[in-house]
């Protein structure tokens, strides 16, 4: 039992981390800037882990049938896309990505180019990448391995408990400019600047890196979200001044 829930976190652990990698090569090529993806700081991205464990666990058993494999990684990865999307949605307040501008999408959480791409990468996890892994694990003692999955378990922990601070900090600030869009004060900049200075008082850091790492959210709020990083920078400024 120890071997399988042990060779499964490292499964979930480079599948995780090869994720990010390709999530970050794609943004490049399609904007030429590097950039932090993931809901994490660290270089993981779950999604990839935790379909990589589906997709093994799901269809090993149709080794034999390759057609099989890329039907059912399509319909296991873009579930779990659709799932991911709309539990992000329910738990902070807004959609994390959207796919309604591509054609054949699911109330833009998925679309069919991606699921494709995802049929695509569960045939190489199935016949290529995991009989590599499987012999990069032979290099080393099962010691090392636990070892190896501790430390990068404890680290992982923390990032996700950081990154879910962080997030709910995004979450607030994203309500709080949906009510001042509902409210007709709204329409009067120095009111508005007024009351989202109130509001943000007691923030502590402007979740940047989550915003650059899903462009979309940033779109929807961008106005709003820039009067509060000057109300930030103000609030810095005049911190700095008392201290002097």
């Amino acid at each position: 039992m120890k071997y399988i829930l042990v060779y499964s976190y490292l499964i979930f652990f480079f599948y995780s981390f090869g994720g990010y990698f390709l999530e970050v090569l794609a943004c490049y090529f399609g904007t030429k800037k590097l950039v932090n993806r993931g809901f994490l700081c660290g270089p993981v991205i779950p999604i990839y882990g935790i379909g990589a464990l589906f997709i093994l666990y799901t269809l090993m058993r149709y080794y034999d049938d390759p057609v099989v494999v890329f039907v059912f990684g399509v319909i296991i990865t873009s579930s779990l896309e659709y799932f991911v999307s709309f539990l992000l949605e329910k738990l902070f307040h807004n959609k994390w990505w959207d796919y309604s501008n591509r054609k054949y999408n699911i109330n833009g959480r998925v679309c069919l180019g991606n699921s494709f791409a995802f049929g695509i990468l569960a045939l190489v996890i199935v016949y290529f990448l995991t009989p590599l892994l499987l012999e990069f694990f032979k290099l080393f003692s099962f010691k090392f391995w636990v070892t190896f999955s501790i430390i990068t378990g404890v680290l992982f922990i923390m990032d996700l408990v950081y990154s879910i601070i962080i997030a709910y900090n995004l979450r607030n600030r994203i309500i709080i400019v949906e009510q001042l869009k509902n409210e007709k004060i709204a329409l009067i900049p120095v009111i508005l600047e007024k009351k989202l200075k109130q509001s943000i008082a007691h923030f502590k850091a402007f979740p940047t890196r989550l915003l650059k790492a899903f462009p979309y959210v940033e779109r929807q709020y961008h106005n709003y979200f820039e009067l509060m990083r000057k109300e930030r920078e103000k609030l810095k400024e005049k911190k700095g001044k008392k201290k002097i």
